[in-house]
């Protein structure tokens, strides 16, 4: 499929680096929500986070700890349309517009969005969404720097623990290097501005 078909009306310096494969992914029905987390309507992940739209959509972050309590953090790829290159926390997407993943009770249609974005991008297989702690939510929005795109979402923060790291395998389109830091090592990075949280 043609990738300038796909993102219509975004600027050529943006569609000069869009490959196939990031820009199928910008036709993904996300939920569309207000501030208190209700469905609105579905909306294209590129409403969601183009600047010119800026839909508060429903997402969420994963923290994957590991038995020793070191936190799993994911570089995105160079290939990726939002926020290129930049550490992150274990996993960050969407859940889709789709009944499984709108399911409200206990929030299972966000951990089942989880545990099918952790297998994409960090190849580990199906986690079980009862290992998964929904901690909260929260809304949270950032703008890259010079570019087009941004986040504005109601934001679900889930942990897993006990992860081993010997499970990973980290898809290349999607993540570019992980590593594992300690409170100490985490607390280093985000105050040297070196780690963003991206959905």
């Amino acid at each position: 499929m043609n990738s300038t078909k796909i993102v219509r009306g975004l600027s050529q310096g943006v569609l000069s680096r869009v490959n196939n494969v990031q820009a199928q992914y910008l036709t993904e029905q996300c939920i569309a929500v207000d501030e208190q987390d209700r469905p609105l309507r579905g909306v294209s992940k590129s409403e969601c986070h183009h600047t010119s739209s800026a839909v508060l959509h429903r997402a969420f972050s994963v923290f994957l700890f590991t038995p020793a309590r070191e936190l799993v953090l994911q570089k995105r790829s160079d290939t990726k349309i939002t926020f290129p290159s930049v550490w992150t926390n274990s996993c960050c997407s969407h859940p889709l517009y789709t009944a499984e993943e709108m399911e409200t009770e206990d929030a299972l249609g966000v951990r089942r969005a989880a545990q099918r974005k952790l297998d994409h991008e960090l190849g580990v297989g199906s986690i079980d969404v009862d290992r998964m702690s929904v901690m909260g939510r929260f809304l949270y929005d950032a703008k890259m720097s010079g570019g087009e795109w941004m986040e504005h979402e109601l934001d679900y923060a889930i942990i897993i623990k006990d992860f081993d790291v010997k499970t990973l395998k980290a898809n290349p389109e999607e993540v570019s290097e992980v590593r594992m830091v300690s409170k100490e090592g985490l607390a280093e990075m985000m105050s040297s501005g070196n780690i963003a949280l991206i959905s």
